[in-house]
């Protein structure tokens, strides 16, 4: 398993990054970072699974996620969140497309695609939770100023 320091390296600026959301976004971010969260656990699964079991995990791990997304996204409407339904979009078709023309999930198109996208899922969130948080402090300053004044 040859990919195994770089797929550690992106799961973990992944919940690095879910954690920042967590800690400093709003509601929506909040929500979203436990989806990614999530997301990353189960893919974890696939070390338990034989190379079968891997694909539709895969599938359905992100088909789920990319929904839940979805109901979030309806619900708060951030700009950040409809990049990562293209992300996840991608993901999901890609999985798709291997899936059904069974190639086989180890090639590097597979991991170039699905890391680019994993780490700009995780860069949207991380960006969206960095404007909430940008939000509140200027929100915050200006009712200090109102209130000094």
């Amino acid at each position: 398993m040859p990919d195994i320091p770089i797929r550690f390296l992106i799961n973990s600026l992944s919940v690095l990054g879910a954690l920042f959301a967590l800690w400093k976004g709003s509601q929506a971010e909040r929500l979203a970072a436990l989806v990614v969260i999530a997301n990353v656990a189960v893919g974890q699964l696939d070390t338990f699974l034989g190379a079968s079991g891997d694909s539709v995990l895969r599938l359905v791990n992100d088909g789920m996620t990319a929904l839940v997304l979805l109901g979030i996204t309806v619900r708060y409407g951030a700009l950040w969140m409809g990049g990562v339904m293209l992300f996840y979009a991608a993901q999901f078709a890609m999985h798709s497309y291997y899936l059904v023309t069974d190639r086989p999930t180890g090639d590097y198109l597979n991991a170039l695609i699905n890391n680019v996208n994993f780490i700009g899922i995780n860069l949207c969130l991380i960006i969206g939770a960095a404007v909430a948080w940008r939000r509140r402090v200027r929100t915050a300053r200006r009712a200090a100023e109102a209130a000094a004044a």
